[in-house]
């Protein structure tokens, strides 16, 4: 693989999310650092965004390919190291990208939150790429670095500072941003698929065999709103624990095959933070209007709601997305009752700017620094960020500015 063309091709390139990928390129990376190129289904579009961006990505090259089309896709994958794809959603655009990243023995990350959709490449794929030694991993945007990364750093850091357990993480969000077209459009897609059960599992992700009834009931996702003492606020149910909390479970699970569990009968749970006099109402509110919202998305009322809400390509303004920004706290608890509290926090809307944040130091990751990555040259499979990229994405996202502080 050392010998391919490219190092990394940013597929969907022309899209809302696809551009601000570009734009972190050209801006972040130096001169000849890195060979990469830009990837998509309409050729016009990509010529566009080269020239609205310019400088370092004013010469880079173009490929394109219908996600559709097997045989245009494997040229383009058969060409770089690494395949970073921000088209979605996936399950519609997705699968045709790592059945040939698996093939060809590339590397992926995408920043989906289809969880029903992974499920499905890790029965296809995982035997396949942890066979060859390929990392297939999806959730490397805003969901899931922070839940899963956090959740890795505090237990690492309780047994390399305490040499015990970690018996429990919790993380719990504060988040101020706006929303795009591609997010919505995968919520829709869920919603009429007929997944929506599925997506209940908590521990849709694990591998077999799954833990018992009785774990899974210890690990029911919250429904209402509580006080939380560990943080001295309330505490309601977020509205990306659904995701997050499975992905950061197959990366425990994963661990223990490896003989590197986070400890026996590991929890994890994670919830939106309410600070101030008002916390308990806002928390309340919140809960119910979440609730509302999900009622609404399986009746009639879906179809009027996707007039409203962006569409596809769409996506907040620049000033929305400067300004917006994130706040993960975690709460970590060993095996013998001690705490550890960890934080990540950055600038910038989550859904948009970390999450390319997240995605572009994740592909730089693998593209720059495979051999300092955790399990070395032979661990593959369809991973999660934690078993995949572990403290080597930590220490990019430290240096691209992001705060990440554990004990």
């Amino acid at each position: 693989m050392q010998n391919r063309e490219f190092d990394v091709v940013l597929y969907g390139a022309s899209g809302f999310t696809g551009k601000q990928t570009v734009e972190y390129f050209a801006r972040n990376l130096k001169p000849g650092e890195l060979r990469w190129a830009i990837a998509g289904r309409n050729r016009q579009k990509l010529e566009a965004v080269k020239a609205e961006i310019g400088g370092k990505a004013k010469d880079v090259e173009i490929l394109v390919a219908d996600s559709q089309d097997q045989a245009a896709v494997d040229a383009i994958v058969s060409r770089t190291r690494v395949l970073l794809t921000t088209a979605g959603p996936y399950e519609l655009y997705g699968t045709p990208i790592v059945d040939a990243c698996v093939r060809f023995q590339t590397h992926y990350v995408d920043i989906t939150g289809e969880t029903t959709w992974v499920k499905d490449l890790i029965a296809r794929y995982h035997d396949q790429a942890a066979a060859n030694g390929t990392r297939i991993i999806p959730f490397c945007g805003f969901d899931s670095v922070p839940s899963d990364l956090g959740a890795y750093l505090v237990a690492q850091h309780i047994r390399e500072r305490f040499g015990v357990e970690c018996q429990e993480v919790k993380a719990y969000f504060q988040v101020n941003g706006g929303l795009n077209g591609g997010t919505m459009a995968t919520v829709f897609n869920l919603i009429e698929s007929g997944k929506t059960d599925q997506v209940k599992d908590v521990f849709l992700l694990n591998p077999e065999p799954k833990p018992s009834r009785q774990e899974a009931v210890r690990n029911l996702d919250p429904q209402l709103p509580v006080y939380d003492p560990d943080i001295a606020a309330w505490a309601g149910p977020f509205f990306m624990g659904q995701i997050n909390t499975r992905v950061v479970r197959r990366s425990n699970a994963l661990f223990g095959q490896w003989q590197s569990p986070y400890g026996a009968n590991f929890q994890y749970q994670e919830y939106m933070k309410f600070g101030g006099p008002l916390g308990g109402m806002q928390a309340v509110g919140m809960t119910a209007g979440a609730a509302l919202f999900n009622v609404a998305l399986q009746t009639p009322l879906r179809q009027m709601m996707k007039t409203m809400l962006p569409k596809p390509g769409d996506g907040p303004s620049e000033t929305t997305m400067n300004n917006g920004w994130f706040r993960c706290e975690l709460v970590g608890k060993t095996s013998d009752g001690r705490k550890v509290k960890g934080l990540i926090r950055d600038q910038g809307d989550p859904g948009n700017r970390a999450t390319v944040k997240f995605l572009c130091e994740s592909a730089l990751s693998l593209a720059l620094n495979f051999d300092q990555l955790p399990g070395g040259a032979q661990r593959g499979g369809v991973l999660t960020p934690a078993t995949a990229l572990g403290n080597v994405l930590a220490e990019r996202l430290r240096n691209a500015g992001m705060v990440i502080e554990i004990g």
